[in-house]
C-alpha cells in the first residue's frame, strides 16, 4: 500500500475514534483522572480559600469589581490567559489549543440584597449583602476546572472558554455578555447550580424545558383620595387593585393550557397609609413565569390587559411596568437534547450510574437561559446535601450554606463536559486534506 491510502486510512481510523485522547485514554479514562485531580487536598483548599474571600465580600450584580479582580488574579497565578471587562466586571479565559473547536463553562458572579444570618467565621462582611444563592461556590469550581484543563491543556483537542459572568440575580448579565461577542463561535456551552435539596455526589438535570421563562411587572393603579367615611366622593384604588389581583389569576386558570405550566403571583401591594384615608393609587407589583416562549408573551399581554381594563372598570386608571430596562425577561431554559445524551455518559463516568438523576421542571429562573438561545447549552443542578449532616437551608435565604466538600464534583464535571466535547466534535475533514485558504486559517477568536 503506497504512503496516500495509508494516510487515508489512519485519518479514517481516527474519525471513528473520536473518544481517544493523544495519549489513548478513553473519555472515561479522562473523567476518573480528573476526578482524581479535583479530590487532591491542595486544590480542593485553594477552592475553598477562594470561595470564602468572596462570601466575605459579596458584591451585587454589575458591582462585583473585586470579585472580578480575585478571579483574573488566581488566573494569572495558574497561567490562564483571559481578556477583561465584558460587561462591566465580566472575565473570559481561555484553556487549549486557542482554535477550534470552542466549548464554555460558565459561573455567575453576583451576589443577593440579603443579611446574612449563619454565624460562621467568613460570614459576610458587607451588611445586607450576601452569597444567598451559591454564586461564590460556581466561581470557586470553575476556577478548579480551570485549574485542571490548564495542568492537562496538551489533550486538549480545541479551546474551552471560561465565563465568569456578572448580574444574573435580574440583571441579565448573561445577555449582556453576548451582546459584547464574548461567545461568537462557540459550539455549546455548559453550566451547573448547587443545589442543597440534593444529596452530595448526585447531579439532576433533564433534556429540553427545565426552568422556566421569567419576567417582572409593576403597576400605578390611580384614582382619586379621600375619607373613608364618604367614599362615594373618592374612587378607590385598593378596590380596583383588589379585583386586578383576582383577575390576574385567571390567567392561567382559565387562559392557559393546562398542559403549559404557568404562574402569576402579586407580591407586592402597597398603598396607603392610614385607617380612615382612601389613597390617591397603589402600586402592585410581582412575577410572571412559563416553559414556552409564546406563552410567556402572551401573558405578559394578558397581564397588561387585565391590569388596565379592571382599573378601568372601577374608575381608576394605571401604568403598567416590565422593568425590561432593568430586568430582562429570562427565556425558558431548555437543555439541548444532545448535550443532554453527552451529559448523561459523562456524569455517569465522574460519579457512577446510580448518581445522575431526571428531574422533573422547575418554575424557578436563568438567565444561562440567554446563552441556550444561540448556541446549544445545557444546565444541571450538583447536590451538597450529606444525609448525614444537619440539613441545608434552601437558596436565596438568609440561612443558606455552602457544602465544600461539592467542589471537586463540580470542578470534575465542569472540566470533563468541556474537554470530552472537544474529543467528540472535531472538524469533520482532517487538516491535511484541506485546502490552503484564507477561509481556513485558525485564529484567536478572544
Amino acid at each position: 500500500m503506497g504512503f496516500i491510502p495509508w494516510v487515508f486510512l489512519v485519518l479514517f481510523l481516527h474519525l471513528l475514534s473520536p473518544t481517544l485522547s493523544s495519549n489513548g485514554l478513553s473519555g472515561s479514562d479522562i473523567s476518573t483522572r480528573f476526578l482524581n485531580y479535583s479530590k487532591r487536598q491542595e486544590l480542593l483548599d485553594w477552592m475553598v480559600g477562594v470561595r470564602r474571600k468572596i462570601h466575605e465580600n459579596p458584591e451585587l450584580g454589575y458591582e462585583e469589581y473585586e470579585t472580578s479582580k480575585l478571579i483574573r488574579e488566581e488566573l494569572s497565578k495558574i497561567g490562564i490567559q483571559y481578556k477583561y471587562p465584558f460587561a462591566v466586571t465580566g472575565v473570559v479565559g481561555f484553556v487549549g489549543t486557542g482554535k477550534p473547536p470552542f466549548v464554555a463553562i460558565r459561573a455567575d458572579m453576583d451576589a443577593l440584597s440579603m443579611q446574612e444570618m449563619v454565624e460562621w467565621e467568613h460570614k459576610s462582611k458587607v451588611p445586607g449583602k450576601m452569597h444567598a444563592c451559591g454564586h461564590d461556590a460556581h466561581v470557586a469550581m470553575l476556577l478548579g476546572a480551570a485549574k485542571i484543563l490548564q495542568d492537562h491543556r496538551e489533550e486538549l483537542k480545541g479551546t474551552v472558554i471560561l465565563v465568569f459572568q456578572p448580574a444574573e440575580e435580574g440583571g441579565g448579565g448573561a445577555k449582556k455578555m453576548i451582546d459584547e461577542g464574548v461567545l461568537e463561535n462557540v459550539n455549546a456551552i455548559f453550566g451547573l447550580h448547587v443545589n442543597p435539596k440534593l444529596p452530595l455526589g448526585e447531579v439532576a438535570s433533564r433534556p429540553g424545558p427545565l426552568l422556566a421563562g421569567s419576567g417582572f411587572f409593576e403597576a400605578v393603579i390611580s384614582g382619586k383620595g379621600g375619607h373613608a367615611a364618604i367614599p362615594q366622593h373618592s374612587i378607590d384604588p385598593i378596590l380596583a387593585a383588589s379585583n386586578v389581583i383576582v383577575s390576574l389569576q385567571h390567567l392561567v386558570s382559565r387562559e392557559a393550557d393546562p398542559l403549559d405550566s404557568q404562574v402569576v403571583t402579586v407580591a407586592k401591594f402597597q398603598g396607603g397609609g392610614a385607617f380612615n384615608v382612601i389613597p390617591d393609587a397603589v402600586t402592585i407589583g410581582g412575577t410572571f413565569r412559563a416553559f414556552s416562549k409564546q406563552g410567556f408573551m402572551q401573558l405578559r399581554q394578558r397581564i397588561e390587559e387585565v391590569i388596565i381594563g379592571q382599573a378601568a372598570v372601577q374608575r381608576c386608571k394605571a401604568i403598567v411596568n416590565f422593568h425590561e430596562k432593568e430586568n430582562s425577561f429570562f427565556p425558558p431554559t431548555i437543555n439541548d437534547k444532545d448535550l443532554h445524551e453527552h451529559f448523561r455518559v459523562v456524569a455517569r463516568d465522574v460519579l457512577g450510574d446510580n448518581k445522575v438523576k431526571d428531574i422533573q421542571p422547575l418554575m424557578g429562573a436563568e438567565d444561562f437561559s440567554f446563552y441556550q438561545e444561540v448556541m446549544p447549552g445545557y444546565f444541571f443542578f450538583l447536590g451538597m446535601q450529606n444525609v448525614t449532616q444537619k440539613r441545608l437551608e434552601f437558596i436565596h435565604t438568609p440561612h443558606f450554606e455552602i457544602n465544600e466538600d461539592a467542589f471537586p464534583y463540580g470542578a470534575a464535571l465542569h472540566a470533563s463536559l468541556a474537554a470530552r466535547y472537544l474529543l467528540e466534535v472535531q472538524p469533520e475533514t482532517p487538516s491535511l486534506l484541506r485546502k490552503s485558504s484564507p477561509e481556513n486559517k485558525y485564529h484567536d477568536e478572544l
